[in-house]
């Protein structure tokens, strides 16, 4: 099982629209059912990182709501960024889970051990994928992507059960 989860921003955890108000903030949307997804890989051990290129409170205030380890915004050289992270924690390759959509994430991506990327990624991210989710990023592919992956450690239904405080799954 991995131990850090790397998630892109846009496109993953939302549509990739930008949305900006008449005062120039940015708006962002982002879908609940995600949270699920953190919350599992949190009680697992997974520890979860964003990692954006684009910098935005929206997102700030989002990934504080979900209990996210590590927020880096503004990161436009991921590859490199990425490479120090590991080497500070000791993190190698099949440490490390990426969830993204687009080619500013390829380079990323193939530091890490598994990856996992929205149905509607772009064709050069789904050829290298683990997994690709049937659900479009901003819907909740994130959730869908850490569900399979917990499932196919066997800890999904367990793991949801304790988050959720479900009985019976």
């Amino acid at each position: 099982m991995f131990k850090l989860l790397i998630c892109d921003v846009d496109g993953t955890l939302t549509d990739g629209s930008i949305i900006y108000d008449d005062k120039g903030n940015e708006i962002k949307k982002f879908c609940t059912r995600d949270g699920a997804g953190f919350f599992a890989a949190n009680e697992v051990g997974i520890q979860t990182m964003i990692l954006t290129g684009r910098e935005c409170k929206a997102t700030q205030r989002r990934m504080e709501d979900l209990k996210v380890d590590y927020v880096y915004q503004g990161v436009m050289d991921k590859v490199s960024f990425l490479k120090s992270f590991c080497k500070r924690h000791n993190l190698k390759k099949e440490d490390l889970g990426y969830i993204g959509d687009d080619l500013n994430d390829i380079s990323a991506m193939k530091l890490c051990g598994f990856i996992g990327c929205p149905a509607d990624s772009c064709e050069e991210v789904k050829l290298i994928a683990n997994y690709i989710s049937d659900i479009k990023g901003g819907s909740g592919a994130v959730r869908a992507i850490i569900e399979y992956y917990l499932k196919k450690e066997d800890l999904w239904n367990s793991t949801i059960s304790k988050v959720y405080r479900l009985a019976g799954i």
